[in-house]
């Protein structure tokens, strides 16, 4: 194998048990088994790739979501393999951390730009280039979320490689300077690999913690506190605004953008 071409389509279901052909044009991306789950239930399909470091579950409209893990370095190995299917739009489900008061539990975040202290994105584009979504994804999801009668937050959030960062006063000064909305570990990844592959993409984040105050940190009991009253809310606006935008949205490729 002498292109990453080649290599994505051998990788792909090697990675995932699933057939290349058998993903959908549209994808939903999250690092939760359960949304997995949830999923395959909703549309009663079965769930690939049970065996392999990503499942994926495909429903017959054509909208397929995949666990790649957790981190960056899986997030750009999924948007690097997704190049053999080449996706018409790409949307993460992800929490996040809040790091404003106006970011409080519950709330879902729309990012319109992260900031890349991830450290992967710099092996595919020099750390002036921005890390965006595609706008007019994010417009439909917009109006999916408002459709709805909820309510999101918008700005920057910091993606960092740091999972264990709570503790660290130096950190937290450093992200108060940054003046970001809040911070996950995957965001900016997805973005400027989606950028470099040229694929679509967006991220709705859930704020699951707050965690620049001691008693904001997560917790187990706390995350499963979150999950229980939020999960199925966030899956369902990613489902409907995935599985609508091929018909409903506004063409999702920027004109110049996108070239890699």
């Amino acid at each position: 194998m002498k292109t990453k071409e080649e290599i994505a389509h051998n990788w792909l279901p090697r990675y995932t048990g699933t057939p290349t052909g058998m993903l959908g044009e549209y994808i939903l991306l999250t690092n939760f088994s359960s949304a997995v789950r949830s999923f395959a239930e909703r549309f009663d399909v079965p769930i690939l790739g049970q065996d392999r470091p990503m499942q994926t579950a495909t429903n017959k409209e054509g909208l397929s979501i995949i666990n790649y893990g957790i981190g960056s370095p899986n997030a750009a190995l999924i948007m690097d393999l997704l190049i053999a299917r080449n996706p018409k739009g790409v949307l993460f489900l992800g929490k996040c951390g809040g790091l404003k008061e106006s970011t409080e539990i519950g709330h879902f975040v729309l990012p319109i730009a992260a900031i890349r202290g991830d450290g992967t994105s710099n092996d595919y584009f020099p750390p002036e280039v921005p890390a965006l979504p595609s706008f007019k994804l994010h417009k439909f999801v917009s109006d999916k979320i408002l459709a709805r009668g909820q309510e999101y937050r918008t700005g920057v959030v910091y993606t960092t490689n740091r999972r264990v960062w709570e503790w660290d006063e130096d950190f937290r000064e450093r992200l108060k300077l940054l003046s970001a909305l809040a911070i996950d570990m995957e965001t900016a990844t997805i973005f400027i690999v989606g950028h470099k592959n040229s694929i679509p993409r967006g991220a709705l984040l859930l704020v699951s913690d707050v965690p620049v105050v001691p008693e904001g940190v997560k917790t187990e009991a706390s995350d499963r506190i979150v999950s229980e009253r939020y999960a199925d809310l966030h899956l369902d606006i990613g489902i409907e605004a995935m599985m609508h935008i091929g018909e409903e949205g506004e063409a999702i490729k920027h004109f110049r953008y996108e070239d890699a």
